[in-house]
């Protein structure tokens, strides 16, 4: 054979060898790193930090969260992610600062302590139980029911009344954010890097006497939807470690809701924890939409409540959905972010601040989701991308968990200080 001839035959052989499916020790290799992570998902605690609720399916009859509805997070999707645990959102939208639009939204936050409570009393008590404290969270998914605990975004329902804030504790209430989109008459809100517009420069007066109360009550203070002024600002008052509930890092996506390393280091130093947050805005960065596609999602998003997809009816929301679908088809839109890019803020988290800082959160039910995390039931792709990784059982169990149940067990030790000195 000439040499002409030789190049040709071992160039064909290449290009078939690239054709050829995986070879029998790739697919071994990969079969063994996802019963690796199988086994890992199982024995670890799961906790998600941020799945917004809608009060109609937490009802006592024949339609509820016992069942697969359609919504990212149900305890029949829990079961089959591997989702042991999640905080559910008692999520209020920021409104008028008058005392109208206090009771108004103190009546809807109230509805959603109503409704957890339920599900956990009533609708599924043989199925999942409500946890007050890290220990709650250990013993119950011991018990291998789900676990539900409470999150309060936004303290607009609070009002002026600070008694509120032991009251929202004592329903059950374990994280608490000072603002959301908009200032609240607590915090600045991050929505003013956007608007150009500031109200406190940071907190309010009242806001730094919550500061004092939370600690005091035990509840965690929550950094996700306030400024980065407030978040600094919180930070040098907190006596005890506080939680970025729902928010990833600046550094790797340019959004007011992530953290700047200024934010994460400070964190770090106050002993807290980030709950990086797999929403697709916040995880990557798109090109701007094109004027059709932004005049075409803009009057699909009319339609939707103030308070977001959280307050849609299952009609509106099915309809918003196939409006949404026939502007996607007419105006395609950047490709989704996926696991592997939300992973990527996780280990520039791990990075910066260590692997004791960090956490997981999905935003679900409140616009959160990423491509092979969309859902609860698709919660095992998020411990296969890190086993991927090269992150190990003990730093996987950390970040699913044991990091957010070390602050929530630092927070409520600190209000046994606080209220011991006070007697």
């Amino acid at each position: 054979m000439t040499s002409s001839l030789r190049l040709v035959a071992s160039t064909v052989a290449l290009l078939s060898s690239l054709a050829l499916p995986p070879s029998a020790e790739a697919q071994s290799a990969d079969a063994a790193l996802i019963a690796k992570a199988r086994g890992i998902h199982e024995r670890v605690i799961t906790l998600d930090t941020h799945v917004d609720i809608d009060p109609r399916n937490f009802a006592v009859g024949p339609r509820n969260y016992g069942q697969r509805l359609d919504t990212q997070v149900n305890l029949p999707k829990m079961q089959e992610g591997g989702l042991d645990a999640a905080f559910f959102i008692v999520y209020v939208g920021q409104g008028p600062l008058t005392p109208e639009g206090y009771d108004k939204a103190y009546a809807q936050a109230v509805a959603k302590f109503d409704a957890i409570h339920r599900l956990t009393e009533q609708i599924a008590p043989t199925k999942i139980g409500l946890a007050l404290t890290a220990a709650d969270v250990r013993a119950i998914a011991a018990s291998g029911r789900k676990v539900a605990l409470i999150g309060v975004e936004n303290a607009y329902p609070i009002g002026t009344d600070l008694s509120r804030i032991k009251e929202f504790h004592d329903r059950g209430g374990r994280y608490l954010s000072l603002a959301h989109n908009g200032h609240s008459q607590f915090a600045d809100s991050n929505t003013g890097e956007r608007d150009g517009k500031w109200m406190h420069g940071g907190l309010s007066e009242l806001g730094k006497r919550a500061i004092a109360e939370m600690n005091r009550v035990g509840f965690m203070i929550d950094l996700s939807h306030p400024s980065k002024q407030s978040n600094l600002q919180a930070i040098a008052l907190s006596k005890a470690p506080v939680i970025a509930s729902h928010s990833s890092a600046r550094a790797v996506a340019n959004h007011s809701r992530n953290l700047d390393d200024e934010e994460l280091l400070a964190i770090k130093k106050n002993g807290g924890v980030v709950q990086t947050v797999a929403f697709d805005g916040y995880v990557k960065i798109k090109p701007a939409d094109s004027p059709a596609r932004a005049a075409a999602v803009a009057e699909v998003r009319k339609a939707m409540p103030a308070g977001g997809p959280g307050e849609m009816t299952d009609e509106a929301r099915v309809q918003f959905r196939a409006r949404m679908a026939e502007v996607n088809r007419k105006f395609p839109p950047a490709p989704r972010a996926t696991v592997a890019d939300f992973v990527n803020h996780v280990d520039y988290l791990v990075k910066t601040i260590g692997i004791d800082h960090v956490g997981i959160s999905s935003d679900f039910d409140g616009g959160g989701g990423v491509d092979g995390w969309s859902g609860a039931d698709e919660t095992f792709n998020v411990t296969l991308e890190l086993v991927r990784r090269g992150y190990t059982e003990e730093q996987i169990g950390k970040l699913w968990s044991g990091n957010l149940l070390r602050v929530m067990d630092e927070v409520q030790r600190v209000a046994a200080s606080l209220q011991a000195k006070s007697e």
